[in-house]
C-alpha cells in the first residue's frame, strides 16, 4: 500500500529525441508538431550532441508485487513515455506489458491469484485517468471507467473480487465512491456520494464490509471515515470542530480489524504513526520519540509489522516496528535520498520500496526482514556517464527578513571550476512539497558542464518543517515566502563561492509563481527567470482551475469570491506586477493543464512582452502540468541550456 505516489513522476524519465533539421550550412532541432514556440531562437543540432548523455537517464519504481510469486510490476519507460513492465527476479529484463502513446501510471495486481492487474492512464496529460484490466495471459485489455471523468485507480478487497475508486462521473466536481468487479465491467456502480474534490481511497477492513476513505480538506486538515461496503453508509471516525486543526496521512487496518494505524499530526508538531482503537476511539502513538514526520507506511499482510519511513531534514530513513511490542528492529543502513512506496509482499518477509539518491537515479529494492538483505531489482541507465563523480546535495540554512531558519539544498559545481560560480535558485511546487537531496537528470548537466551552482530552497510554507511552518505562507502571508527568497540572495552574496550577479530563478507550478514573484520584486538582483506550469494571477487561477481542485486551493491561497481577499490576490499576482520584470523570461505551459490553465502563461508573456525585454515561450498541445514526453522534455532541456548561457552565463 502507498500513500505517497507524488515523487513518481519527478524521477521517470522518458526516450526518443525531437527531429533535426539538417540543412547544408546550419543544421537545427525542429520542435516537432505538437510543440509551439515563440522568441525561442534556432536551436543548432550541434547543442544535442552535446548534451545527448545527460538527457538518456532512465529510471523505475515499484508498482504491485505479484501475490504468490516473487515477482513485481514496475514502471519505467523505453519508449517516449513510463510504461507497466514486468520483473520476475532481481536485476532481471524488463519485460514491457503496456505500449501507448500516454504514460501509465503503475499497474495493481488482482492480490488473489495475479492474473491480471488494473492500471490507469490520461490522455495528454489532462488527469482525467481511466482505469484498465490487463489479462496477463492473452495482453487483452478492457476499459472500466466511463472513459470521461477524472477517476482514482482504487483499492482492492481483500478477497480480490472488487475494487473502490473514486470518480468525478455525477457532477464533474465531486469525488464519489464507486464499486466494481473488474472482471465484470457492468458491476460497476455508485457507492456513496460526497461532496468536493478531496476524497481518497484507504483500505478495506479484513472482512471486507466496510472501507476507509479519507477527506482532505488541507495540508492541514483532513478526516477520516468508514463507508460500508455494501449500503454506502458513511461513519465519521474523526470528529470534526476541534480547537486545532488535524491532518491523517493515510491509514490501514489492522489485522484483527479492530484499530486503525494512521499518520496524524494531532496532538504534535510533526506527523507520528498512530494505533487507533475503533471501539473506545483511543489512540496510541508510537513514534513519539521521533522529531520528524512520518511519511510513508505499509502494514505486512500478517499483522506483525510495520515498515515506516521518516523525512529527516529532507533525507529519508527507513524502519520496522514489530506491532505486538511497539520496538523498533534494527535494519540495514541506507544511502542518503528519498524512499517511497514501501510495499509489503505476501510472503510476509519481503519489502519492496523505491530509492532515489543524489548519485543514483530512482530504482526499485527489496529488503529481506529475516536476512537483513537488500536486493536490488532494477539498474536504471545513466547514459554511460559515471554518476559517483555527481555533486552530492549539501543542506544549508540562513536566516530570513523575521529572524526565522530557512533551508535548503545546495549543489555546487566539480572542483575544476574556479571561481565565482553561476547560480540556480530551483523553487518547488505545491505550495506544499519539500526539496529534497535526490537525482538531478538533466539539470547535472548545468552541474558538471557549465559550472553553474543549483540551490532548492524550502521556504516557509513547506512540508517536512512541522505543521507550525507549514501554515506559515497562507492567505494574507502569501508574500513572506516570497522574502524568504529575498533573504537566500543576501546569503549568496556573503558566500565567497557563488556570484551574486549571476543569479535565474525557476520553478514549477507555484515554484512557478515564485520565479514571476522573484522577477518583480528582486528583478535588479537576478540575471533571469524560467516559470514553468505557473501561476500568474491568483484569481484566474482560482476560477479556472479544474472543479475538483477549486475549492481545495481556495483554502491554501485564499477564496478569490471575498472582496477582500480578492483585492489582495490581485495586488500580489505578478502579471499585475509584471511592468517590474525587466529581466528575460523564459515562459514553458501544456495545453492540457487541469491545475494551472493555459491562460496563466499566455497573460504573463503577452504583458512582459510590453516591457521590451527577451519573453521566450513554448507550449506543448500534448502535455498538460508538466511535460511527460521524452521528446517534449527534450526540446524544453536544449530551449532551457540555450537561455542559461544567452542570459546567466555571459
Amino acid at each position: 500500500m502507498r500513500f505517497f505516489t507524488k515523487f513518481l513522476t519527478t524521477f521517470i524519465a522518458v526516450l526518443l529525441l525531437p527531429i533535426i533539421m539538417v540543412s547544408a550550412q546550419n543544421p537545427t532541432v525542429n520542435p516537432g508538431e505538437n510543440l509551439v514556440t515563440d522568441g525561442i531562437p534556432p536551436i543548432p543540432a550541434s547543442l544535442t550532441e552535446t548534451v545527448d548523455r545527460y538527457t538518456q537517464f532512465r529510471s523505475a519504481s515499484l508498482a504491485s508485487w505479484h501475490p504468490s510469486r516473487r515477482e513485481m510490476l514496475i514502471s519505467t519507460r523505453f519508449g517516449d513515455v513510463p510504461q507497466v513492465h514486468l520483473v520476475k527476479f532481481p536485476l532481471g529484463s524488463r519485460k514491457q506489458l503496456t505500449f501507448f502513446p500516454e504514460r501509465v501510471g503503475g499497474g495493481t495486481f488482482q492480490p488473489t491469484e495475479g492474473k491480471y492487474f488494473v492500471f490507469s492512464k490520461d490522455i495528454g496529460g489532462n488527469e482525467f485517468n481511466q482505469n484498465y484490466r490487463y489479462e496477463l495471459a492473452t495482453g487483452e485489455i478492457t476499459l472500466l471507467t466511463d472513459g470521461k471523468s477524472k477517476n482514482s485507480r482504487g483499492v482492492w478487497s481483500n478477497q480480490g473480487d472488487r475494487m473502490i475508486y473514486t470518480s468525478t462521473r455525477r457532477t464533474g466536481k465531486d469525488n464519489d465512491y464507486y464499486i466494481i468487479d473488474p472482471k465484470n465491467p457492468k458491476s460497476n456502480r455508485l457507492l456513496a456520494q460526497v461532496e468536493g474534490g478531496g476524497w481518497g481511497s484507504l483500505d478495506w477492513s479484513p472482512s471486507d464490509r466496510q472501507f476507509l476513505a479519507q477527506e482532505y480538506i488541507s495540508a492541514n486538515e483532513s478526516y477520516l471515515w468508514l463507508i460500508d461496503t455494501e449500503s454506502g453508509e458513511k461513519k465519521l471516525v474523526t470528529p470534526k470542530g476541534g480547537k486545532e486543526k488535524v491532518a491523517y496521512y493515510g491509514g490501514v487496518f489492522s489485522k484483527d480489524g479492530k484499530g486503525l494505524y494512521v499518520i496524524t499530526d494531532r496532538d504534535f508538531e510533526f506527523s507520528r504513526l498512530a494505533y487507533i482503537d475503533l471501539a473506545t476511539s483511543n489512540y496510541t502513538y508510537l513514534t513519539s520519540n521521533i522529531p520528524w514526520d512520518v511519511e510513508d507506511f505499509d502494514l505486512s499482510h500478517d499483522g506483525k509489522h510495520i515498515a515506516f519511513v521518516t523525512n529527516e531534514d529532507g533525507a529519508s530513513v527507513l524502519h520496522l516496528l514489530e506491532t505486538a511490542t511497539g520496538k523498533e528492529k534494527p535494519l540495514l543502513k541506507l544511502p542518503v535520498g528519498n524512499i517511497y512506496g514501501v510495499n509489503w509482499h505476501r510472503n510476509n518477509q519481503d519489502l519492496g520500496f523505491t530509492l532515489v539518491s543524489a548519485r543514483t537515479t530512482a530504482d526499485v529494492y527489496s529488503l529481506n526482514i529475516l536476512s537483513n538483505k537488500i536486493e536490488r531489482w532494477t539498474e536504471s541507465e545513466t547514459g554511460g556517464l559515471n554518476t559517483e563523480n555527481f555533486p552530492e546535495a549539501q543542506l544549508i540554512r540562513w536566516k530570513s527578513f523575521d529572524d526565522r531558519s530557512i533551508s535548503g539544498f545546495l549543489y555546487r559545481p566539480p572542483a575544476k571550476f574556479k571561481g565565482k560560480h553561476p547560480v540556480i535558485i530551483d523553487i518547488h511546487g505545491g505550495p506544499e512539497s519539500q526539496s529534497r537531496p535526490s537525482f538531478l537528470g538533466r539539470g547535472n548537466y548545468y552541474l558538471n558542464e557549465l559550472g553553474v551552482a543549483i540551490l532548492f530552497p524550502n521556504v516557509r510554507g513547506s512540508s517536512g518543517y512541522g505543521k507550525t511552518f507549514l501554515k506559515l505562507d497562507n492567505g494574507y502571508l502569501r508574500e513572506d515566502s516570497v522574502k524568504d527568497i529575498g533573504a537566500l540572495l543576501d546569503w549568496i552574496a556573503t558566500q565567497p563561492d557563488l556570484d551574486k550577479d549571476r543569479i535565474l530563478v525557476t520553478g514549477g507550478s507555484y515554484g512557478g509563481y515564485m520565479s514571476l514573484a522573484v522577477a518583480t520584486k528582486y528583478g535588479d538582483r537576478i540575471r533571469a527567470s524560467i516559470d514553468i506550469v505557473g501561476i500568474s494571477n491568483f484569481v484566474t487561477f482560482l476560477e479556472k482551475t479544474e472543479g475538483y481542485r477549486r475549492d481545495l486551493r481556495r483554502v491554501e491561497y485564499g477564496d478569490e469570491r471575498d472582496p477582500k481577499m480578492r483585492e489582495f490576490l490581485l495586488k500580489i499576482s505578478p502579471v499585475n506586477n509584471a511592468s517590474k520584470i525587466k529581466k528575460p523570461l523564459f515562459v514553458i505551459h501544456g495545453k492540457n493543464d487541469p491545475r494551472v490553465p493555459l491562460n496563466e502563461a499566455e497573460q504573463i508573456v503577452a504583458t512582459v512582452k510590453n516591457n521590451q525585454v527577451p519573453v521566450w515561450y513554448l507550449m506543448a498541445k500534448d502535455e498538460g502540468h508538466g511535460f511527460s514526453k521524452k521528446k517534449n522534455i527534450d526540446f524544453q532541456f536544449y530551449a532551457t541550456v540555450m537561455f542559461i548561457k544567452q542570459f546567466l552565463l555571459n
